[in-house]
């Protein structure tokens, strides 16, 4: 007889599957939303089905192990971030195969654990590309989230992003600027160092870097007026 978890899971992807859209997967191709057996499910359709299934630990760790792209982003909707281990964090980033689902993880399960901070650090000195995009999502999700974190913590952090900038993948790129944003905007005592590195990487070599510099300059000079 098959046990409850095993039912739990069965019940989750059955459900996953009935609201599948394989017409989109090519439009979704386009956009870097990849990943092989996608179902093709809207943000708007999993979030609904995390309301179904609400919070379940072991349903989430189980639903990430089938490597199905929507049935990962459903697990980051349910899981307990409480109860996120760092052993089960980095499992998770080790097989991401899309950015959607590295940022579905990043805002809706590692944010609110308490090991998410430690991560950001460990996590950028990876050289798999997932990985290190998921230190720089996870930092910028944390300049919006964490509200009571001093700034000089994201201070500290900034030397991060400027060791990875060069790195000229289009997905770890897009999530360094991002952080650099985040930092930036997070307050006025940041606005300044943030943009100091944005004027610092203007000016590398590296195409990526720079493009990163003046995107975040452009942004960063704009919001403070």
């Amino acid at each position: 007889m098959p046990n409850k978890r095993n039912l739990q899971l069965d019940n989750a992807l059955a459900a996953l599957r009935g609201q599948a859209r394989p017409e989109a997967l090519d439009a979704m191709a386009r956009f870097g939303l990849t990943g092989e057996a996608r179902l093709g499910l809207a943000v708007p359709t999993l979030r609904a089905l995390a309301r179904e299934f609400k919070r379940d630990h072991e349903l989430a760790l189980a639903l990430w192990d089938t490597g199905i792209p929507d049935a990962q982003i459903l697990a980051s909707m349910v899981a307990e971030p409480a109860k996120l281990t760092v052993e089960q964090m980095d499992h998770w980033v080790a097989g991401m195969r899309a950015w959607d689902v590295c940022d579905q993880a990043c805002t809706n399960a590692f944010v609110k654990s308490p090991l998410a901070w430690d991560a950001i650090p460990r996590w950028a000195a990876r050289e798999a590309e997932f990985e290190r995009r998921a230190s720089f999502a996870l930092l910028a999700v944390a300049a919006v989230h964490h509200k009571t974190r001093p700034d000089a913590d994201f201070l500290a952090r900034l030397p991060l992003i400027e060791a990875a900038a060069g790195d000229e993948r289009h997905f770890v790129k897009k999530a360094v600027n991002w952080a650099l944003r985040q930092i930036g905007k997070r307050s006025g005592g940041l606005r300044e160092p943030a943009l100091a590195v944005a004027q610092r990487l203007c000016g590398v070599s590296e195409k990526s870097a720079r493009w990163i510099g003046a995107d975040a300059r452009r942004e960063l000079s704009r919001d403070g007026g």
